[in-house]
């Protein structure tokens, strides 16, 4: 026999997004007075999930993704680094030759 969160791992995978319209449903629920355990049994969703969802939607007055901020960072550092590590091993090198390299090796 097969749980509700066994169930949805293996509908959803391990980091897939519920849609819009399943979170819509999660919060019409809520404003119907239906319980967190109720609305998971009823959409067959975690209760983790249902919280997460109406947690959010206190907090930021909706339900849709937000944008991730952490990759853009990384990327910025990443590129320092092959900077200084291209400056500091090819010091005889121009200026132009080393911004066609930094670029050839960023895909820019």
């Amino acid at each position: 026999m097969q749980t509700a969160s066994t169930n949805i791992c293996e509908r959803l995978g391990r980091f897939q997004e519920l849609s819009d319209s399943k979170r819509g449903t999660v919060i019409g629920c809520h404003l119907c007075n239906k319980s967190i355990p109720e609305i998971s049994l009823l959409l067959n969703i975690p209760r983790s999930n249902v919280s997460g969802i109406i947690t959010k939607w206190k907090q930021l007055g909706t339900t849709a993704t937000q944008p991730r901020s952490s990759r853009p960072r990384k990327m910025a550092e990443r590129g320092q680094r092959m900077l200084k590590h291209t400056v500091h091993r090819s010091r005889h090198l121009s200026a132009e030759s080393i911004a066609e390299d930094l670029q050839t090796l960023c895909g820019l």
